[in-house]
């Protein structure tokens, strides 16, 4: 018993230090696996990913493994991102790994059809995607109107109160916004919306918390050249801090503070 005890107490000493050196290096971990549709823009997302974090001195590691989602791996990592995940990506044990990850303080950015994924795990829907909000459906690839619900956040304060944006457009079963900080909607008046259109209130990104961690969603980003514009680039960026607990409060006088991890 004694030694079973010794095993344990090894094993969360070891994970403790993990966790804190992955807050000391920002690791984050790109999970792009995929069970159903494979958007062919994950390679450029995953080399948008890491110009973002080399930019901003984080490490990043880009995986299709679901072995890492355990617990002794997660705690290597500030922030996970899930770039078009499709299908059921994780078994049961992964799940409540990742789940207890997240909600003792990880930070999760979801990417495009990360939303078309796991519906047979209520958490993901109700605790990640808010509400319920997993992909329905989408039309065919055009521009429509989007607009900035928020100014001051650090993903959307960059955009203009509105602009133009060519992708493929997602329909969700259900409003994110019940349990979720809206930051864009589109304006589906702009726009042929198709089958499963959600009306005068379309959240397209988001952001929440589940428990003690920080999710941020954007719907955006199946196109190969989405991964190059600098409106998308520096919305990911945003959302990346905001998740990860780096956002920067700029003042007048034109100096940067970073503000302490909360």
């Amino acid at each position: 018993m004694k030694i079973r005890q010794l095993a344990a107490a090894i094993l969360i000493l070891l994970c403790l230090t993990s966790a804190a050196d992955a807050w000391a290096q920002d690791r984050i971990l790109v999970f792009s696996k995929t069970q159903g549709f494979r958007h062919a823009s994950i390679a450029n997302g995953v080399a948008m990913l890491q110009t973002i974090a080399s930019t901003e001195g984080w490490t990043v590691e880009a995986s299709e493994d679901a072995a890492l989602f355990n617990a002794a791996d997660l705690a290597r990592f500030r922030s996970v991102v899930w770039l078009s995940t499709t299908g059921n990506v994780l078994n049961d044990t992964q799940q409540m790994a990742f789940q207890n990850w997240l909600e003792a303080g990880g930070g999760y950015v979801g990417i495009h059809a990360a939303a078309d994924c796991e519906y047979d795990w209520p958490w993901y829907g109700a605790s990640v995607m808010g509400n319920g909000a997993w992909f329905l459906s989408h039309p065919a690839i055009q521009s429509a109107n989007v607009i900035r619900e928020s100014a001051s956040d650090i993903s959307t304060a960059h955009l203009p109160p509105s602009f133009q944006f060519t992708d493929e457009w997602y329909n969700f079963r259900a409003n994110p916004r019940p349990g979720a900080q809206v930051l864009l909607r589109l304006d589906e008046s702009s726009y042929n919306p198709g089958a499963g259109a959600m009306g005068a209130d379309h959240p397209i990104s988001w952001k929440r918390t589940a428990g003690m961690g920080r999710v941020w969603y954007s719907a955006l980003g199946h196109r190969n050249e989405t991964y190059a514009d600098m409106r998308f680039v520096q919305h990911v960026r945003g959302g990346l801090r905001w998740a990860m607990r780096r956002e920067d409060a700029v003042f007048s006088n034109g100096f940067e503070v970073v503000l302490p991890r909360s």
